[in-house]
């Protein structure tokens, strides 16, 4: 009688459909790491721009005329890399000029969701796609929201 040595067809399938799982799996594990790291480090920077932009800003008594290329000529900003979503964001004053919001444009619908629930102290209020009341209503599913951050 003969004896084969080896695996069978069947077998090797079955060890890559296992592998093909704990890839996908793997996979799946690494974004949602990635997407909390990515939001932990823009909520950071968001921090440190509402905090520079008070510094900077204090002496004049309001926030006219506060932009995204001013914060970057007196010092406050490095460059005009958006902290999240696309390189659309901006920063403005209010009407009365005695605030001034972080806008962020192009946000996924999770990462609009997360701002909307996260407790941010240095942030008097948010607003999602131009709504101030219950902002967590207004996150669109496609993709392209607009976060405003609104600092005293």
């Amino acid at each position: 009688m003969k004896y084969e040595s080896g695996r069978s067809l069947i077998e090797t399938l079955g060890v890559l459909a296992i592998a093909g799982i704990l890839t996908a799996g793997t996979i799946a594990t690494y974004n949602t790491i990635r997407n909390r790291q990515n939001r932990t480090i823009a909520v950071s920077q968001l921090e440190m721009i509402a905090k520079n932009t008070r510094l900077l800003m204090a002496m004049k008594g309001d926030y006219t005329g506060v932009s995204v290329d001013y914060l970057i000529k007196s010092g406050a900003l490095k460059n005009d890399r958006a902290p999240l979503g696309s390189s659309e964001w901006s920063v403005t004053a209010s009407v009365d000029g005695k605030e001034f919001l972080i806008n962020l444009v192009g946000l996924s619908q999770s990462d609009c969701q997360y701002f909307t629930t996260v407790n941010l102290g240095w942030a008097n209020g948010v607003t999602v796609n131009g709504y101030g009341t219950n902002p967590e209503n207004y996150c669109l599913s496609t993709g392209n929201n607009k976060v405003s951050f609104v600092v005293q």
